[in-house]
């Protein structure tokens, strides 16, 4: 069992966290959030022994093996497979004994082997490696051959097979496309050791763990239950401190008026004073602090062309090498289109191509004369420039503004007090992001053209970008591996496969049976595994065609329900309308005078009436609306 008991840790002049008292338990998945900077990572360093606490104590077996993911990775000319072989020591260990062994020792080392599984080792390491995206002629090439993020890869498998007790994980999925993610997390869901996981991916999150430790505030606090549950508990405790936090205050300022009142007077000066130190010791509540630090929309575009892109047959690629060939695609406004599809198929190529990065091979293709691109990718970060502030940034692009606009604009990306003003060369990756999509936003594009734009951002900042994306009147295609992102902001998707570009028919759980079927196929052929299962039938055409049939059959046989709902909500419209024309009215100073007293009675009396009808409209609406929804949900 991990034990931290009144643990104070700092870095430097500032606390991290004090008194913190947390037990984890073997076995336990614990996903540790907070906001950036509150201490997640430091508190891996005191697990693995690199930090020590300031306060109090921390204790974990003296046995249990401790895995987490290097952060370098070495240009060793050490194949793919034998660098993922590190991780497993025991195994390592008893390979090399076994080469300088004598016969004496042969057998009571083969046993070994035998006791550990030793002989399924290398079959595990490449089973690891294909499921991360390495492709079965390439784990044999050498680790200095692979790009940074490969290597981190790597690592990560390196620490996967690693037969331990706690496995350590510090953003796993930053360096992971899509169909890694989805992996990863599957294999995450059968380990067996305990689990320590910091992530500001909550779909990856809400699958895997059994608890949330929550650092805020200098404390961690434990949670049962899954992100999602997380959110909830946390919400209802924060209502509940507020209340106290509330009914202290008035208690406080109570108090506080006795004192000043009497402290003077010597008859009233013993009792003023015991009140005094009863001030002292009230264990202050903090106001809770729910809000986001990120406040920010996307303004109208200055034009939305009717078709902004049109895309007949075209295919692209790099020189001769063809990636993605016979692309067909309209794109309108208020299309939100995510692409998804296996590494390396070429979603990142088809993006730069609508981006105008890069020429088609073939076909033809054509962009509204209006058309205004907002381009994001995480190369961009490495064109900001190191000297200039985030306000030198907007400035270039608005020379014209108020500087207290400018301010203000770059305060809801949480660039704030002297942040505003100071160079970015030491920004962290998740500023520099935030810095980057703030001046894309800022431009008003009509077709955005997302990149991963998640990676570095903490949940607080995908929250918002997603809830701002939500009211964006433009047309957006996204690729990104964090999958609650691309639930709230696309209502259609298209896989990138095999060199074709086709919309996906069905959402991202049945993406990711089609993912698990491909795998198991993949294995198969390069003996990795067992038979992969035969597809489920709803991916086949006919499978899809009757689930279509079906689904309007549906729709038709409950449309009076719908149409209800329909005629529900457009009256809950017209009675806002009214309520806002009333509202209106209301707040004009001439309707309190005296002379409109009873044309001011009456106002009041229909805003009663509206209110109440406003009331019983909208129960009407979320009752006929749930009825649909359990209709062609159940039926």
């Amino acid at each position: 069992m991990l034990v931290f008991s009144n643990l104070g840790l700092r870095r430097g002049s500032k606390e991290l966290l004090g008194a913190a008292t947390l037990n984890i338990h073997p076995g336990q998945r614990v996903g540790l959030t907070g906001a950036n900077g509150t201490g997640k990572s430091s508190l891996f360093s005191l697990i693995r022994g690199e930090l020590s606490p300031d306060v109090g104590n921390f204790s974990i077996p003296a046995s249990w093996v401790i895995a987490h993911v290097k952060q370098e990775t070495p240009a060793t000319d050490t194949s793919a497979l034998d660098y993922a072989l590190e991780g497993d020591a025991e195994y390592v260990s008893l390979k090399a004994q076994l080469e300088h062994a004598d016969g004496m020792h042969l057998g009571e080392l083969y046993t070994k082997l035998e006791a550990i599984d030793g002989y399924t080792t290398e079959s595990r390491a490449a089973t690891l490696l294909h499921g991360l995206g390495f492709k079965p002629e390439e784990i044999r090439n050498p680790v200095s051959s692979f790009s940074g993020g490969w290597r981190m890869r790597l690592n990560l498998v390196q620490a996967l097979m690693c037969r331990s007790d706690l496995l350590l994980l510090d953003e796993p999925t930053n360096h992971l496309d899509l169909d890694a993610v989805i992996w990863l997390q599957d294999w995450l869901k059968s380990y067996r050791g305990t689990l320590l996981l910091i992530s500001h991916d909550r779909e990856f999150l809400d699958a895997i763990c059994t608890q949330i430790a929550h650092i805020e505030q200098g404390r961690i606090t434990l949670y049962t239950g899954n992100y999602s549950t997380f959110e909830v508990t946390r919400t209802e405790r924060l209502a509940q401190q507020q209340s106290a936090f509330q009914k202290q205050q008035r208690e406080r300022a109570h108090i506080q008026s006795y004192v000043d009142r009497f402290r003077a007077q010597a008859t009233k000066a013993r009792q003023a004073q015991s009140r005094l130190k009863a001030l002292e010791r009230m264990e202050t509540i903090g106001p809770a602090h729910v809000d986001s630090p990120f406040t920010f929309s996307f303004k109208a575009p200055t034009k939305l062309p009717d078709r902004l892109l049109h895309v007949d047959k075209v295919s692209i690629g790099y020189g001769d090498k063809t990636i993605v060939a016979g692309i067909e695609l309209q794109i309108m406004p208020g299309e939100r289109i995510g692409l998804i599809g296996p590494n390396g198929a070429g979603k990142s190529t088809l993006i730069k191509f609508m981006a105008g990065l890069m020429p088609a091979q073939r076909g033809e293709s054509w962009q509204a004369a209006d058309i205004k691109i907002g381009y994001f990718a995480q190369h961009q970060l490495e064109q900001l420039k190191a000297e200039q502030s985030p306000l030198q940034h907007l400035r270039e692009l608005d020379k014209q503004a108020r500087e207290q606009d400018l301010r203000n604009y770059l305060g809801g990306f949480a660039f704030q007090g002297v942040r505003v003003d100071e160079a970015i060369e030491p920004f962290s990756g998740g500023e520099k992001a935030r810095l980057a999509l703030a001046l894309l936003i800022y431009q008003r594009p009509n077709l955005l053209l997302l990149d991963e734009p998640t990676n570095h951002l903490d949940l607080d900042m995908r929250l918002a970008l997603s809830m701002a994306l939500q009211d964006y009147v433009g047309a957006m295609v996204i690729v990104s591996h964090d999958r609650h992102m691309l639930k709230m902001v696309t209502d259609k998707l298209l896989l990138v496969e095999g060199g074709k570009a086709q919309e996906f028919d069905g959402d991202l759980d049945d993406y990711a049976v089609w993912l698990q079927n491909r795998f198991r196929a993949e294995e198969n052929a390069a003996g990795l595994g067992d038979v992969a299962a035969a597809p489920a039938a709803s991916h086949s055409a006919a499978g899809r065609k009757d689930q279509r049939r079906e689904a309007a059959e549906k729709r038709k046989r409950f449309q009076p329900l719908k149409q209800k709902a329909d005629k529900l909500e457009k009256e809950i419209e017209r009675l806002n309308q009214q309520k806002a024309a009333l509202e209106a009215q209301l707040a004009d100073p001439e309707m309190h005078s005296d002379a409109n007293k009873p044309k001011l009675k009456k106002l009041l009396a229909d805003q009663l009436a509206l209110d109440a009808k406003l009331g019983e409209a909208e129960v009407q609406w979320m009752e006929a609306s749930e009825a649909y929804d359990a209709a062609m949900a159940g039926d």
